[in-house]
């Protein structure tokens, strides 16, 4: 009793002093804390008015062709699945459970959301959510049910657009994503599992996160699951500023963490799509790779900013423009590529048969490239390896790297298309560490081409052998750089 009465104490304390300082504050003419409090706190309900009218309920049906043999799982096998949270073979994600076969055989069924860009009726949302579909059918918040038509699907950016035929339709309005930040509440609107309507609010946890994806994402700690996918997400003015597209799930549910197609990317593609019913993009014909610290420091470039040029497809733009490997790009029509993933973005943003202007990092120095960009949907083939040739009789080592070297003849320059290099014949001790091997192309030393086996021995020479010598090789078509440690 004692303790109970000692706990309690402060607690009515507090409570008197907490009457004391709201009496006061209400004397001053101030409004109390808690209130204060209250009208920071975000109210959603305004926007879902709003914006809630042009979000719609997208059911989609697919005919799953059985391969011969194959019998379509039973409902007792179904029920099994869902009792302990399997996911069923064959359905589509977000699909509701189970599926109705027909005279031509199981439908696949599946579930998203979308929301209206016009008042003629075209609608956005996933490209995974209608890709494939037989029939689209969309539901509004009205209740009426339109039989949709898919006017296009893009995979590489999971944006589709269909339409349905309805006029004075109520549609969202288009954000600017650039004034999002980080930090601010964002609310989004779709039909999980099914459920129409539903509204979760969350705020934008990080921007341009790079997924892997063509695009960078929003990461937001909205709640999304299956069914939310192609539903939109919402600034606090009211504005699409997002597709909602992934989660990341262990279980196949939500778990703190969603992304969403920026909404600029986005109309990019649905603009291309309307219009031609595919989106066009730009294409290079190079294989970049990010570029390491390690190396940076080595090429005197600095930060490792920028894609390296890994190999260079025979008869692309990048190759016709003069783009050469072990280049590394920093930049596309002045536009900074922080990484490999930023060059294949920015390339693909570029109209075919423009120009670009490429920044690239060759031999300790910045030049620029102009190339016309090609098309990505007719890349060229890539070269063919070279055949194998036997070396000519003179030959040169370099001892202390463990690399015997020979020189190109006329004939091989010309088959391997390089207008410098010398071969390895063999690689031991420093240089068989450090990844070379028999038949390798050492086509420069510390940024200096070399192209006889007396230059090559003369750049070895002149090396700091106190620092890292680098070389940029050649392995079939594949350019890269590698970095001799000598020992010390």
């Amino acid at each position: 009793m004692h303790a109970e009465t000692q706990a309690t104490a402060p607690s009515r304390a507090r409570l008197v002093l907490g009457g004391t300082a709201l009496a006061l504050a209400l004397a001053l003419g101030q409004a109390p804390a808690t209130a204060q409090s209250s009208r920071e706190l975000p109210d959603f309900a305004e926007l879902v008015e709003r914006v809630g009218p042009a979000v719609v309920n997208i059911r989609t049906s697919e005919k799953v062709k059985l391969a011969e043999g194959q019998a379509e799982m039973n409902e007792q096998m179904q029920e099994f699945f869902r009792r302990f949270g399997i996911p069923v073979p064959n359905q589509r994600r977000g699909a509701p459970r189970g599926g109705t076969p027909d005279d031509d055989g199981p439908t696949r069924r599946g579930v998203g959301s979308g929301f209206i860009l016009s008042a003629d009726g075209y609608v956005m949302t996933n490209a995974h959510v209608v890709q494939g579909a037989d029939e689209v059918i969309v539901t509004l918040t009205d209740k009426r049910e339109l039989k949709a038509k898919i006017i296009g699907v893009d995979q590489r950016s999971d944006v589709a657009v269909v339409k349905v035929e309805a006029a004075s339709l109520p549609f969202v309005k288009i954000g600017d994503v650039g004034r999002a930040r980080v930090g601010e509440w964002v609310m989004a609107i779709g039909s999980p599992f099914g459920l129409e309507n539903t509204v979760t609010a969350g705020i934008i946890s990080a921007k341009q996160r790079d997924t892997g994806d063509l695009l960078p994402l929003i990461q937001t700690d909205v709640a999304i699951n299956p069914g939310n996918s192609g539903g939109p997400l919402v600034n606090m003015r009211g504005e699409v500023i997002g597709i909602n597209s992934q989660i990341y799930s262990q279980n196949g549910g939500y778990m703190g963490i969603s992304f969403a197609i920026p909404i600029d990317e986005a109309m990019r593609v649905a603009d291309q799509l309307r219009s031609g019913g595919r989106v066009v993009r730009g294409f290079l014909g190079v294989l970049p790779r990010d570029i390491t610290k390690e190396e940076a420091e080595a090429l005197g470039l600095g930060k490792p900013l920028g894609a390296v040029v890994s190999s260079v497809t025979a008869g692309s733009p990048a190759e016709k423009g003069g783009i050469e490997g072990a280049d590394v790009i920093t930049k596309v029509d002045g536009k900074v590529v922080e990484k490999a993933l930023d060059l294949r973005r920015l390339i693909a943003a570029v109209k075919p048969g423009s120009k670009a202007t490429l920044t690239v990092f060759r031999r300790g120095s910045y030049k620029d490239v102009v190339v016309t960009v090609g098309e990505v949907e007719r890349p060229k083939a890539g070269a063919e390896g070279s055949s194998e040739k036997e070396s000519p009789a003179a030959t040169s080592s370099s001892a202390a790297l463990g690399l015997k070297v020979s020189e190109l003849t006329d004939a091989q320059r010309k088959e391997l298309k390089v207008k410098s290099g010398v071969k390895v014949d063999s690689a031991t001790g420093v240089a068989a560490r450090a990844g070379l091997r028999e038949g390798d192309l050492i086509l420069s030393v510390d940024n200096v081409e070399v192209s006889t086996v007396k230059a090559f021995q003369a750049q070895i020479a002149k090396a700091d052998k106190a620092k890292v010598i680098n070389l940029v090789v050649r392995r079939d078509d594949v350019v890269s750089f590698v970095l001799l440690k000598p020992a010390r």
